[in-house]
């Protein structure tokens, strides 16, 4: 369906992935009447960051992840944000569910499973971590089913190919949460966005976003198919084009991302070839990140499930390029730079020259680098049954900062007009899985179109049971919580 000059609209998502189509599906049972228009500048929804291949795929809740439980110096661990991103999954967990009870998500198996999640790591120094780990975590109501276990006996029973080939004498440690899931956010991504066929334009690229009056946006989209571009007006704008929003929002001029800058991050994963091995595999293991390493760098062995077929991955091993999506343009990088987050870049680029160093090094690997860093987690582990493959591509956020200049930062960030009528999001992991919740807090925060609604809150409560509510003060929700998602989506 085109797009015609001057056309109007209520709202305008930039970008057909999880973050669009989670808020166009909020926004669409907040207030049926408005009028969506989704842009996606490729032939196919979900096509970057969303899309199985280009993502960790594990439902981010905490239960392996290593780096969101850092070690103090008293040799405790903080679990405070394992324990919100847990909390945030939870929201995933209920919204996805609620959809499935009225009929609105069909057949969630296509897109979530269940696969146990496990943290393995080797040497005396990283078991005393991991055991101080499930110590501190096993007592908090949301990861009580945790097991620990120096046992190799029952590390094998846990992950056999963790064990095969491996020598005596070593020390060794694992924990496991059997209701870990692992998730296809492209999928995911899919099923939501058939609800918008009305509404979702491909092959439409977004070249311009300005203001216009009366707290509207005037937004310039090209047909790729034509090279046509035509002008339209919106009322909000949600910016969430991967990597590419970071150019948008400095096109939008934005106060709140002045001087916001961008790092791109690249991946790529080792893939199984061999049926057998894959078969051995049931669980995703996460071990310790690399000193210098980015998050999204934590390596794993990691059962997946891609259109309906049983994968085995491991990694992802970092890489650069100066595109901020797979389908982007080597001149991104450079058309990020501006006066304004030209100071931020460098110092931030100056303060992290470790991380520079292991990118190198990442880039620098050979094949037989890469085996062994799989022969840590897999010590059988042969090059001819596994071949290389492109991850996706993460914009990592560079922001100003008063006493450092700049800093580069982890996680997601949304970028927001204080008048509610324009936000983009900017980052990577934890996002997919904590994609609900980002836009209950972005919609918590004002979105325009939904300004005099008295219902907003109420809505919002009964989908989300959680909502503005600590689980661990409140087990009987927690547990109807569980009982509920364990049913409408096969996890039980």
């Amino acid at each position: 369906m085109g797009i015609g000059p001057g056309e109007e609209f209520d709202v305008v998502l930039i970008g057909a992935g999880i973050m669009s189509a989670t808020l166009g599906t909020l926004l669409r049972y907040l207030a049926p009447e408005l009028s969506v228009a989704i842009f996606e500048s490729r032939d196919t929804v979900a096509s970057e960051s969303s899309e199985a291949w280009n993502n960790a795929g594990t439902g981010h809740a905490a239960l392996c992840e290593l780096n969101y439980t850092p070690e103090k110096p008293d040799g405790t661990v903080g679990i405070d944000k394992a324990v919100n991103i847990n909390e945030q999954f939870q929201e995933s967990l209920a919204f996805w569910t609620y959809l499935v009870e009225q009929g609105k998500l069909a057949e969630p198996e296509g897109f979530i499973r269940r696969v146990p999640h496990m943290s393995f790591v080797t040497s005396e120094k990283n078991a005393a971590f991991l055991r101080a780990r499930y110590e501190a975590m096993s007592r908090h109501p949301l990861f009580s089913s945790m097991q620990y276990t120096e046992d190799p006996a029952k590390i094998a029973e846990w992950a056999p190919l963790l064990m095969d080939g491996r020598a005596g004498g070593e020390k060794l440690a694992a924990t496991r949460v059997e209701r870990g899931t692992d998730v296809n956010f492209g999928s995911l991504t899919r099923k939501l966005l058939a609800n918008f066929s009305d509404s979702l334009h491909l092959r439409h690229k977004v070249v311009k976003v300005r203001r216009a009056s009366d707290r509207r946006w005037h937004v310039t989209v090209m047909n790729e198919a034509t090279g046509v571009s035509a002008e339209i007006v919106s009322r909000f704008v949600f910016i969430g084009s991967g990597g590419a929003a970071l150019l948008l929002l400095q096109d939008a001029g934005l106060k709140a991302g002045v001087g916001y800058g961008g790092f791109p991050v690249s991946g790529q994963w080792l893939r199984c070839t061999n049926q057998q091995v894959i078969e051995r595999h049931a669980a995703k293991v996460y071990g310790k990140a690399s000193v210098g390493a980015p998050p999204m760098s934590v390596p794993h062995l990691d059962t997946r499930v891609i259109d309906g077929k049983k994968e085995l991955l491991f990694g992802p091993f970092a890489g650069f390029s100066t595109k901020f999506l797979k389908s982007g343009s080597y001149l991104d990088l450079i058309k990020s730079v501006t006066p304004g987050n030209l100071y931020p870049l460098l110092k931030a680029g100056y303060d992290n020259i470790p991380l520079t160093k292991y990118l190198i090094g990442e880039v620098m690997q050979t094949p037989e680098q890469r085996l062994e860093s799989l022969r840590v987690f897999m010590p059988t582990a042969r090059r001819e049954d596994w071949e290389l493959a492109i991850a996706g591509q993460r914009v990592q956020i560079i922001k100003p900062h008063h006493e450092k200049g700049g800093v580069l930062e982890f996680g997601t960030e949304v970028i927001r007009e204080g008048d509610g009528s324009i936000a983009a999001l900017l980052g990577a992991s934890p996002g997919a899985s904590t994609a609900v919740s980002i836009m209950l807090g972005m919609i918590g925060n004002g979105v325009n179109v939904l300004e005099g609604r008295e219902d907003v809150a109420a809505k919002l409560q009964a989908i989300v049971p959680s909502l503005g509510k600590k689980l661990a003060e409140e087990p009987a929700l927690l547990e109807e919580i569980t009982r509920r998602s364990n049913a409408a989506l096969g996890l039980g």
